[in-house]
């Protein structure tokens, strides 16, 4: 089995939604599922000795419930001494996807889940979801397309997602009338939004895509978007559609406000 998902787990109260997702992960990709808490040493005296008890109960619990969601999945775990988001960065290199939540707590387990996730997006080697809201089971997956290059690896995800979980795919361009040559209309979005996904449907035949140009600020339209959506894929970086804003800070702000979960897809992953 070469196919590897990573979840990161802290104790706090949204781990058992983390855990849960990525084991359906896991089970879709018929991979390997990797439980992994990272604990650092930062505040703590060198003298002050480690119990590593609690630590390995907290990782075995989390296993465990991956286990009882998804039995067939070969289910592996390991704490280990770092900083939250060098560890999973160091195991996103082996991993197809790494799959954390949008905080946790400080102390004990030492791990601030809230700086993990934004950080972890920046840095990692493959594809990261970010669970937090509540998707809609029955919902699209939503593709924030900006006509990037840099966004044709987020495109394949969300494409390869969809056909995983037999779900339809929305791809959204916000367009902005005000930040375009005058005399531009929506068809050229339009064109655009069509370009880039163009070839994909050969290849994923089962996968029914819907396209949609709205018009609006980048971020308020995903936003919005996400309402209806069982997971929201953007790529790191890009144009912002006709904005002229970074995908960054499109991605940044969704992982903080969409109502559903989010993937992240670097372009050199």
């Amino acid at each position: 089995m070469d196919t590897l998902v990573v979840v990161g787990v802290d104790g706090s109260s949204s781990s058992p939604a983390v855990v849960e997702t990525a084991a359906r992960e896991a089970q879709r990709r018929h991979a390997e599922l990797r439980v992994v808490h990272a604990f650092s040493w930062t505040g703590r005296p060198m003298y002050t000795p480690l119990d590593p008890s609690p630590l390995n109960r907290l990782v075995n619990e989390a296993a465990q419930h991956a286990r009882s969601v998804a039995p067939e999945v070969k289910v592996t775990e390991a704490v280990e001494t770092g900083d939250a988001v060098a560890v999973l960065e160091a195991e996103s290199r082996a991993a197809d996807l790494v799959v954390v939540g949008p905080r946790g707590v400080e102390g004990a387990i030492g791990m601030l889940m809230g700086s993990t996730a934004a950080s972890l997006t920046v840095h990692a080697q493959c594809p990261v979801m970010v669970v937090r809201g509540e998707p809609a089971g029955a919902g699209p997956i939503v593709l924030g397309v900006d006509g990037s290059p840099l966004g044709d690896k987020a495109i394949e995800f969300a494409f390869a997602e969809a056909e995983l979980r037999g779900a339809g795919l929305l791809a959204v361009h916000a367009w902005r009338p005000d930040y375009v040559p005058p005399g531009t209309g929506p068809e050229s979005a339009e064109r655009l939004l069509a370009q880039a996904l163009a070839g994909r449907a050969d290849r994923y035949p089962d996968v029914t895509v819907r396209h949609e140009v709205l018009s609006g600020e980048t971020r308020e339209v995903l936003i919005e978007t996400s309402t209806t959506a069982q997971l929201m894929v953007v790529g790191a970086r890009g144009r912002g559609g006709f904005a002229g804003l970074l995908l960054g800070s499109v991605s940044q702000a969704l992982l903080h406000h969409a109502y559903c979960p989010v993937t992240v897809v670097r372009a050199h992953t």
